[in-house]
């Protein structure tokens, strides 16, 4: 039992050694490009399955197997690392930084949940929107980490009995907070949340440890949300984990909840905040990581094709987000709080109960301690808005766009507008200018209370960037390009393509609802952007040979991705709303399996009706064109 023990310790070490060792074979006795490429991308796709290393260090196996085997040049692989993508990316964070430094998040949140009212299911639909507003521009994972505390503070007043906050007054918020019942957190007068403060200049290292000690490894690292100063030191400290302490699943169910029904709420409300995060990214092309991997990688691979940009994307994708969300409220609301909507969803104020009208009190307290919204908020909505409109305007299709005012066609693209607001955002101060004071004083609570030391600090440091920005995901998308150009040059591609030949017999939607069949279960279980970098060139290479319109394969394939909800382990979201404690996983199994179907359907209707027409799917177009499809290997 023992030599198990140690062997499960080594296992990833084993897993790195011993599977090139086994691979080795296949590139030495057959010395063609196309079983070197093979040999790589086994190898690399092996790592990232396994997560025997960190995905970002396995993206790395492709820069230096290609030049050792003979596959690419040492620098034709440095350059696939960084593409347009990135630079698009890094000016997207620049933005979705500066809104969660400002709280410009938290104050759309409060204000979406005040105008749904407490009743459960206005509530479900109110966070399901919230949060997909947010995760069409910034990450899935931020997105939830932002709006379930909200969550969890709104349920912790709707489990509280009515009869402990009978005498409460709407100033008595302190013992409103003593009122919530012990066991919804496991012990008396424990916080909701834990914050973990940790110095700006720890290491990589430093926070492996902190996450091992706080049990946190099944957790991914989140991105930074706030700094503070430290009461005792001064030293500025950085927050980077918004997490509920350890919950005790074996407490029964009555010492948690008062009621069947409160212990429903709790997981429906939880669980919908992950799907709508999942959901909300797939509306805009920079939602998703998976979605920001097809763009660079179809226009590498057809660079003639100009079908694929911010608005052409959106048109697509916003009525599949809003199908899905409409949906995917109706299924959460059937299966966690009945088919009774019309008491769940009631405006009506005289329905309501004591706890009910004690959340909205809560609620309304937290966004007056907001107070008015500050100078650096406007500069932020300003900027996302003015962001939003520059992308839908440049090439919209139907009309003109703003590029056709230059000479010269097709320099400009939609990073070129996120990187220059990125850029600004550096340069102007976070202080409201004297002339636009007339007079006033800058009130406490506000966002300019923080730059009152200096006059011209900015809206966005360096170092609040480089907190936000997921290198890690940044090089593994890189490794996935390099591992396309490696499949493409060496002609391995156009060999798997040709072992599908077999499947020309299948009506085209049947191969795409295939094809989304496959990645749908196969996305559970792997990485989202693990999975999209290895089938996108199988997909391309199947396409091309079946003469179907890559994209017609490409987009639900890439949309499908995303729909890892049935597993804690699926990403990032789900392991947050786990970790809260009120839903477990036959719980994210069941509920997951029809968000799935739900997505499936939506997708597939979507692409077989107006996605047709938006991108001319009925027929092949000449930019899919491969010259060397029919040579001889």
């Amino acid at each position: 039992m023992a030599a198990l023990q140690k062997l499960m310790k080594t296992r990833n070490l084993l897993l790195v050694v011993l599977i090139p060792l086994i691979l080795l074979p296949l590139p030495l006795l057959n010395t063609s490009s196309e079983a070197s490429c093979a040999y790589v991308l086994i190898v690399t796709a092996v790592y990232w399955v396994s997560e025997a290393v960190p995905l970002g260090a396995a993206a790395l196996v492709p820069a230096f197997l290609y030049p050792l085997f003979g596959v690419l040049k040492s620098s034709e692989v440095a350059a696939e690392y960084v593409k347009n993508t990135t630079l698009l990316l890094m000016g997207v964070i620049c933005v979705a930084a500066t809104v969660e430094k400002w709280n410009l998040h938290k104050r759309i949140a409060l204000r979406m949940v005040m105008l749904s009212g407490a009743k459960p299911g206005m509530l479900l639909l109110c966070f399901m929107c919230c949060t997909s507003l947010l995760s069409m521009w910034l990450s899935n994972t931020s997105a939830t980490a932002m709006v379930m505390p909200i969550v969890e503070a709104v349920l912790q007043q709707l489990v509280t009995k009515d009869e402990e906050v009978d005498g409460i007054g709407a100033g008595d918020s302190a013992i409103a907070d003593e009122a919530i019942p012990i066991g919804f957190h496991e012990k008396p007068n424990q916080a909701s949340f834990e914050f973990i403060f940790i110095n700006e200049d720890a290491t990589a290292k430093d926070l492996s440890t902190l996450m091992q000690a706080k049990n946190l490894n099944g957790l991914h690292m989140m991105n930074p949300v706030g700094a503070r100063k430290s009461l005792a030191s001064g030293q500025p400290q950085t927050q980077i984990l918004v997490l509920p302490p350890p919950v005790n699943r074996n407490l029964e169910q009555h010492e948690r909840y008062k009621s069947h029904h409160d212990h429903m709420v709790c997981k429906c409300l939880s669980l919908s905040v992950s799907y709508a995060a999942t959901i909300g990214g797939l509306s805009t092309i920079i939602g998703t990581s998976t979605s920001l991997i097809f763009l660079e990688h179809f226009n590498t691979r057809y660079p003639d094709a100009e079908v694929v940009n911010f608005g052409t994307w959106f048109v697509f994708s916003f009525p599949i987000s809003l199908a899905m969300l409409l949906l995917t409220w109706v299924w959460m609301h059937w299966l966690f709080l009945g088919p009774n909507f019309k008491e769940t969803c009631s405006m009506s104020k005289k329905k309501k109960t004591r706890s009910e009208e004690l959340s909205e009190r809560r609620i309304q307290e937290d966004y007056e301690k907001l107070g008015d919204i500050s100078y650096p908020e406007i500069v932020t909505s300003v900027f996302f808005i003015l962001m939003t409109l520059l992308w839908f305007t440049r090439e919209p299709g139907f009309v003109p766009g703003w590029e056709s005012f230059f000479e010269k066609k097709g320099f400009r693209t939609d990073a070129t507008v996120s990187l220059f607001l990125g850029f600004l955002l550096f340069l102007i101060p976070a202080r409201r200018p004297h002339i636009l004071c007339f007079g006033k004083k800058q009130a406490e609570g506000t966002g300019e209370e923080t730059a009152a030391g200096d006059p011209m600090v900015p809206m966005l440091t360096w170092q609040e960037f480089q907190k936000h920005m997921p290198w890690e995901i940044v090089v593994l998308v890189g490794g996935g390009y390099a591992l396309a150009a490696g499949c493409k040059t060496s002609g391995l591609s156009t060999w798997i393509g040709r072992q599908m030949e077999g499947l020309s017999s299948l009506p085209y939607w049947a191969v795409t609802m295939f094809a989304c069949l496959l990645v749908s279960a196969v996305t559970e279980f792997v990485s989202n952007p693990a999975t999209v970098t290895i089938f996108l060139p199988i997909l391309c290479s199947l396409s091309e040979t079946l003469r179907i319109n890559p994209l017609y394969t490409l987009i639900p394939v890439t949309m499908c991705i995303s729909f890892a909800v049935m597993l804690p382990v699926g990403n990032p979201p789900n392991a947050i709303i786990f970790n809260y404690g009120h839903c477990q996983i036959k719980d994210m199994v069941k509920a997951g399996f029809g968000v799935n179907l739900i997505g499936l359907v939506v997708v597939l209707v979507g692409i077989n009706t107006w996605g047709i027409n938006l991108f001319q799917l009925d027929t092949f177009p000449g930019w899919a064109e491969v010259k060397n499809a029919t040579e001889p290997l």
